[in-house]
């Protein structure tokens, strides 16, 4: 009997559960056929003797875009109930040799034509410079997930103008109608997992909404899913001939509808001047075309003028698209830019304003990227103005200038997926203010985003990677990866897909060393770190609403008040003006002494070049805490050393217009 067992384990081997063991990464019910892992060890759980949690961060990836623009711009789906032979194949229209796969040959060059085929032999695709295929197959993401990354931000993503232009789609081009889909079937994928691991709540992809559940998620070893949103014209936002197709209640209705669905961070504008924020443009033909896109939704191409600081938009330039010109009316073309004239003249405009502040209040994530430096200008004064550190840098779409600012809020920055030399080269250039802050890094694969990913360095070059390798916390070895009956390296293939992530990290440990990508293992801490701040904060009392205000002088006019209260009362609608001349100053009276140690101050066009705050006890006796004589507008946050103080004035000694000063509001606060 016993020799009989023998004979009939050898020949039927182990049944999956007992396969599984104890190994509680391994499912018992994997479908076959399927991609393998090619990752043998258990992934590391836990936290560091610190108590923080480990592990990389992908804080911009697109699992589902193939649902977006129509249904058909990506081929191939993230998982399917049918199988991997369903789930990797191409789009109808590009068989039998991709002579119809339009936005291929638009993306890539040549003529689109490629071996259609997918699962099992993938002969021409994924590559890393097919922006047409899937590339997030979930076991791929499982295979990263294994290499040791545990935050993963999935950016429903869409954009109705390109879904209406494109030649085949199977469904509408309703933004949030695709955003609604995304979501769902991100908890589907979660569920398709699940049943893997023997039920609910079992699998290692899981759903977060708030930044405990993610701490806890990793700490058990498994990735935590964050939803995010990356489109044109969110809440219908749009805009024609520069009217809103919008109102506050629509964006009012909009936040409460994504945060119902788990989103927690978001764009407010992308690609498309909207009517809630001017982009930042694209460059080169991607951009004539886009600009084309933009008039075609909007009525108007974008319009620049000279910048006013460090920062600038991207260069539009002028290579010529000529499939999209095509689409333009009959006599109309894309204009030519001014080079000196490098800034978006759109900005964050008072819708915008209120979806930030909207954001705000339901502590969600702001997404700078692909707002235009104006837009973001405004932002960061309204976020310092209240101390918000709800603020993220996903994949290198902001200028860099603006990184301390971002780290001094409390943000998180990620780059985007470049090739090892140029991602180190870059971390390496901020690694000076990563220290001062505190902070790690993070990277954004923006995979299936249409973006192109890291080549190949070459078969021959210095420091390629050596398979297998160990993952960064040692505990797991990690081999060339296959899928049915293709199998890619790096060294020779690049970033074809996201199993392929984990070979990236140690193509940078390689190539730039161990401290680069210790920055990154610290990424999903930090990431973490800010959405915990964010959902903390807490607006403080602004202890000059409806207090008393008094002023030197005020503006006449017979029908608008512009009276010294009016920059107390709690409103952007009001404002405080005074005469037209320097010296003019505005006092509050808080009622009884207070710490005072922030003061805010929301111009109106008229703002003050050479002010200053000054503080007293008694209404008589003054302390200036804080001047400046390079006032520029906008929204100015003054902070000094906390002081006790009854009164606060504005006083203004040179004006930064023809006009006087004029104050929306002022609001003063205890830190």
């Amino acid at each position: 009997m016993s020799l009989f067992l023998l004979v009939l384990a050898v020949v039927l081997g182990p049944t999956p559960s007992s396969a599984a063991g104890n190994e509680w990464w391994v499912p018992s019910a994997r479908p076959t056929p399927d991609s393998q892992i090619n990752v043998t060890g258990e992934p590391f759980a836990g936290t560091n003797a610190k108590g923080e949690v480990r592990g990389f961060v992908d804080a911009h990836d697109h699992l589902f875009a193939n649902e977006a623009f129509g249904g058909r711009l990506i081929c191939g789906k993230t998982f399917s109930e049918a199988g991997i032979a369903d789930a990797l194949k191409d789009c109808p229209e590009h068989y039998p040799d991709g002579s119809l796969a339009v936005f291929d040959f638009i993306t890539k060059g040549g003529d689109g034509r490629h071996d259609p085929v997918g699962w099992p032999t993938f002969k021409d695709w994924p590559a890393h410079d097919s922006l047409t295929h899937q590339q997030n197959y979930y076991a791929w993401v499982e295979r990263a997930w294994r290499g040791g990354q545990r935050v993963l931000v999935n950016d429903l993503v869409t954009n109705g103008v390109i879904c209406s232009v494109y030649f085949f789609k199977d469904r509408s081009c309703d933004e949030m109608t695709s955003i609604r889909l995304q979501a769902k079937l991100t908890y589907d994928l979660q569920a398709y997992i699940d049943k893997m691991y023997g039920g609910t709540g079992k699998g290692w992809f899981r759903v977060v909404t708030d930044s405990a559940q993610a701490r806890e998620v990793i700490k058990q070893g498994k990735l935590a899913v964050i939803l995010g949103v990356e489109t044109s014209e969110p809440f219908g936002c749009k805009q024609i001939l520069d009217i809103p197709q919008c109102d506050r209640k629509d964006i009012d209705a909009g936040l409460d509808e994504l945060y119902a669905l788990g989103v927690r961070s978001m764009f407010l504008c992308h690609k498309f001047d909207n009517a809630l924020c001017g982009v930042r443009f694209d460059s080169g033909g991607l951009g004539t075309a886009i600009n084309v896109g933009q008039f075609l939704s909007t009525g108007t191409f974008w319009r620049t003028e000279k910048c006013t600081g460090p920062q600038h938009d991207n260069p539009i330039g002028s290579a010529a698209a000529p499939g999209a010109e095509a689409k333009l009316p009959a006599g109309v073309g894309v204009p030519s830019y001014d080079s000196d004239a490098q800034c978006n003249v759109r900005g964050l405009t008072d819708l915008g304003e209120y979806a930030v502040r909207g954001m705000m209040k339901r502590k969600m994530m702001l997404e700078i990227d692909h707002m235009s430096v104006k837009a973001v200008g405004r932002a960061l004064d309204i976020f310092e103005s209240e101390s918000y550190p709800g603020v993220i840098s996903s994949h290198s779409w902001m200028d860099m200038n603006w990184t301390e600012r971002v780290y001094a809020l409390g943000g998180f920055i990620a780059q985007y997926m470049h090739g090892s030399e140029g991602f180190v080269a870059e971390a390496n250039r901020t690694k000076a203010l990563r220290d001062k802050y505190g902070v790690g890094y993070g990277y954004g694969t923006d995979m299936n985003g249409v973006g192109g990913w890291p080549g190949p360095r070459g078969a021959d070059a210095p420091n390629k990677v050596t398979y297998p390798f160990r993952s960064v916390d040692g505990g797991s070895l990690i081999d060339r990866q296959t899928t049915g009956e293709r199998t890619w390296d790096l060294n020779t293939d690049g970033a074809a897909h996201y199993g392929l992530v984990p070979d990236w990290i140690e193509d940078i440990r390689l190539v730039g060393g161990q401290g680069v990508v210790n920055d990154l293992f610290r990424g999903a801490e930090s990431y973490l770190g800010t959405w915990g701040a964010t959902e903390r904060h807490q607006a403080e009392v602004n202890l000059a609403k409806g207090a008393p205000a008094t002023a030197g002088s005020t503006e006449w006019n017979p029908f608008i008040s512009y009276a010294p209260s009016r920059a107390v009362d709690g409103t952007r609608d009001t404002r405080w003006a005074s005469g037209w001349s320097d010296n003019q100053w505005l006092r509050i009276d808080l009622g009884s002494a207070h710490r005072v140690g922030r003061v805010t101050l929301d111009w109106e066009r008229a703002y003050g070049k050479s002010y200053s705050i000054e503080l007293s006890t008694d209404g008589a006796n003054w302390r200036t805490v804080w001047s400046t004589t390079t006032g520029d507008g906008g929204l100015d946050t003054a902070r000094f050393t906390g002081t006790p103080a009854r009164y606060v004035r504005i006083t203004g000694t040179e004006r930064g217009t023809r006009w006087g000063y004029s104050l929306y509001e002022v609001g003063v606060h205890s830190t």
